[in-house]
This record gives C-alpha cells, sequence and structure tokens, in this order.
C-alpha cells in the first residue's frame, strides 16, 4: 500500500462528509485507504461514516469505537492501523482544497529520501465570529529541520503527509497531553528534513467543538510548555537549550495572560520560570519592564506610568 489516510472523528456531524468527499476527489496514480477512526459521537457522524464506508467499501476503512477513547488514543490506535508506506493526516473537521495534494506531496518524497515530512499552506477559517480567513503558516516554503518545529508549529496537520514505518509505536507520554500533532510532527522528522510546500492545500476549521481551538488562550500555553517539557526529557536534553529558549517564549505570554487575569502572583511565577528558563529575548524589554513593574506594585505601576507620560522630566 503507497499511502494511508488517517481521519479521526468526534461529533463532527456537519464536517465529516466534506472532510471524506476531499479524499476520495483525489486523483493518483496509486492505491491509498482511508481509515476513518470514529470515537463514539453523540451526534450523527457515525451513521455518515458508515454510509461513506458502504459505497467505498474498497477505499474507506472505519474503525468504529465502542466506547469514546479520547481524541489522543483514539488517533494513536488509527496509526497503529496504517499499511502505507506512507500516512496523510485529515482531521474529520478540515478539508482538502485540491485534487493532486497526495499526488504532488508523494511526488515529492518519493524524490528526496532525505525528508521525512511533506506539507503545504492551510487556509484557517474561524466558524466562531473571532476572525477573518487567513493563510497558515507565513513562513518561506522550503526544507526545515525538526528542531525548526520547537520554536513553532508551522506543519498544520490537514496537509502534513509523513514517511511512514521509522517512528515505531507512539510514546505513552503522548497519552497525557492535549495535542499530538505537534511532537508527532517532530518525532517523524527526526528522520528526515521536512519540506513545506508554497502551495495553500487544505482548510483548518477554528470552531467551538475543536480540541484544540476550544481552549483558552491560557490552556493552549499550558499544554504547549508540558509538551515541550516532556519532549526535552523524550530526545535525552540534546536540545535542552532550543527548547529551553521556546519555553521561555511560553512562560513570557503565560505572565501577559495571568497580567490580563488579574493575578500578579501567577505573573511572578511565570517570570520567574522565564528567567530559569535562560529568558533572553530582545525586543522585549519594554514588555518585561512592565510586566516586572506590575508583579511589584500591581495596577498601581499603570497610574505611575501616566503620570511619568504626562510630567517627563
Amino acid at each position: 500500500m503507497k499511502l494511508s489516510v488517517v481521519t479521526v472523528t468526534y461529533n463532527h456531524e456537519r464536517f465529516i462528509a466534506q472532510a471524506l468527499s476531499s479524499v476520495l476527489a483525489q486523483r493518483t496514480t496509486f492505491d491509498f485507504e482511508v481509515i476513518v477512526a470514529e470515537d463514539c459521537s453523540t451526534d450523527g457522524t457515525r451513521a455518515i461514516v458508515m454510509d461513506f464506508a458502504r459505497r467505498y467499501p474498497h477505499k474507506i476503512l472505519p474503525l468504529l469505537r465502542e466506547r469514546n477513547l479520547g481524541m489522543v488514543r483514539n488517533f494513536r490506535e488509527a496509526l497503529a492501523a496504517c499499511r502505507g508506506q506512507y500516512v496523510a493526516l485529515l482531521e474529520g473537521d478540515d478539508y482538502w482544497i485540491r485534487e493532486d495534494k497526495i499526488q504532488s506531496q508523494i511526488d515529492f518524497l518519493d524524490a528526496h529520501p532525505d525528508h521525512a515530512v511533506c506539507c503545504a499552506r492551510a487556509q484557517f477559517v474561524d466558524e466562531t465570529g473571532g476572525g477573518q480567513p487567513r493563510i497558515y503558516p507565513a513562513i518561506p516554503s522550503g526544507s526545515y529541520t525538526f528542531a525548526d518545529l520547537f520554536d513553532a508549529n508551522f506543519v498544520v496537520t490537514c496537509t502534513a503527509v509523513y514517511r511512514w514505518g521509522s517512528v515505531g509505536p507512539l510514546p505513552d507520554w503522548l497519552l497525557t497531553f492535549k495535542l499530538v500533532d505537534w511532537p508527532l510532527h517532530i518525532l517523524v522528522a527526526q528522520t528526515g528534513k521536512i519540506h513545506l510546500m508554497d502551495e495553500v492545500m487544505g482548510v483548518y476549521r477554528i470552531h467551538s467543538g475543536g480540541v484544540w481551538s476550544s481552549l483558552s488562550r491560557l490552556d493552549q500555553l499550558l499544554a504547549t510548555k508540558q509538551m515541550l517539557t516532556a519532549l526535552d526529557a523524550h530526545l535525552g536534553f540534546q536540545y535542552t537549550n532550543t527548547i529551553r529558549r521556546a519555553i521561555a517564549r511560553i512562560c513570557l505570554d503565560l505572565a501577559v495572560v495571568a497580567r490580563h487575569n488579574g493575578s500578579r502572583s501567577e505573573t511572578v511565577r511565570h517570570l520567574l520560570s522565564y528567567a530559569r528558563n535562560g529568558g533572553q529575548i530582545p525586543g522585549h524589554r519594554r514588555l518585561l519592564a512592565g510586566l516586572a513593574a506590575y508583579s511589584l506594585i500591581g495596577s498601581w505601576y499603570k497610574i505611575f506610568s501616566r503620570a511619568k507620560q504626562a510630567n517627563p522630566i
């Protein structure tokens, strides 16, 4: 089998048909399977999945959970069922917008055996009304290493294709996290480079039912910090300095959130963690000064700051 497409889905009744249709619309010179891991949804998702499986029995393999496993366990077991040389990812609430997506990515990976991941740009559509559609990532196309992923996750899951087989069973520590795609990108990319194509190939939905997008900014930052800390240990602390710089940036963001929430103690705690992780980020002196002032004197620092501006020496 050349390729396995993995789609994990839970309560995606509004989206799953479009996701699967975008996979079945792919024009390829090779055969591929579609593993749909349906995690005991409480809406009509399972009925839609079964309808697709009946209509495309030689293409779609449904994995129907008898009880809800949770996103990470469901995803891990779906990956274990893959038979393909390559694995493409598409969550049940996203979809592809180019019929040559997987063909072009497989062609690239076949021609570049030193690469383990091929991804592309995606359109982010916010269905919560929080913003206009945007294209992500904004970085230049080309090749990157797995260490580049420590700073930010630029591999949009709905665009990712992996060279499969060399990763082995996913570590158990992944099961404790609310995000699994980012560390998985890193684990796969240990075996080869990452290529970012310039084309927009998928749509990533931001909606109230999304596992990640439904989390608050605070919870997202805490989950990312936890993941990077565990990843550092998993990699044998070989990249501690790089990972700690990434954690320091997260701690600074956490301090900003804590100040916004009016918590001096949490602001202090995150600033101390920022310092312990070697926080030396150029261009943030004014922000650090404001956070430090708030930590020392609370909201009074704003009054003093306004007074100083009104009566400069």
